[in-house]
């Protein structure tokens, strides 16, 4: 048993996360300035990439869920903001609310049809840029249905990132409401609202 202990405590050091053991900076490396973010095509971070949806319950609550873990990129270019890109795509299987059970039934044929729909996409079709806010247009693709749809969008911050080749990072907060009667989605309206507002905040990194 004496000889497990070591092996045990080896184990355990092994495991210790990479970034506990890196120096921590003193301040937070992204900053709110668009003089930071250059020219070049930048993936999601798909773990710090949130699409959070509301809908009004029953008259009587504001129900939130989110679509985690979008893949997609960015392609900009600050001299000409107007040619950026935007492209996402949603993995509807990872739907998340805070009942296991309703993110089951969010999965069936009479709701989202993941089956026949595994993916939500949007599309930019246009980008306008003012300051630190951008008009981001584009085509949302649900449910087999694909609408316009216009988020408005806030800058947060831009830097390198602290830990291994210190990537260029940067990222944006955006809101839109849409119609789930407009996609096909009409299950439990209007016990549940037809309205949805999202938000997303959304994260990139250097390619």
């Amino acid at each position: 048993m004496r000889h497990l202990i070591p092996l045990a405590f080896l184990a355990a050091a092994v495991a210790v996360p990479v970034v506990a053991q890196m120096s921590m900076p003193t301040e937070a490396p992204g900053k709110l300035d668009p003089k930071r973010v250059v020219k070049g095509s930048y993936k999601i971070d798909p773990d710090h990439t949130q699409v959070v949806f509301t809908v009004n319950r029953l008259g009587f609550t504001e129900f939130n869920g989110i679509f985690a873990e979008p893949i997609g990129t960015v392609t900009l270019d600050p001299r000409a903001p107007g040619t950026s890109k935007v492209e996402v795509t949603i993995p509807i299987a990872k739907v998340r609310t805070s009942s296991p059970e309703l993110d089951k039934v969010m999965q069936a044929a009479d709701f989202f049809d993941s089956t026949k729909f595994p993916t939500a996409t949007f599309v930019s079709t246009n980008v306008s840029v003012a300051g630190t806010n951008a008009t981001i247009t584009g085509n949302l693709t649900l449910h087999g249905v694909t609408k316009r749809v216009v988020l408005k969008a806030r800058f947060v911050g831009a830097g390198n990132e602290f830990w291994g080749d210190k990537k260029l990072a940067f990222g944006f907060a955006a809101t839109a409401s849409i119609k789930r009667s407009d996609f096909g989605l009409t299950n439990s309206i209007p016990l549940v609202s037809d309205r949805v507002d999202l938000k997303i905040n959304a994260g990139f990194e250097a390619q």
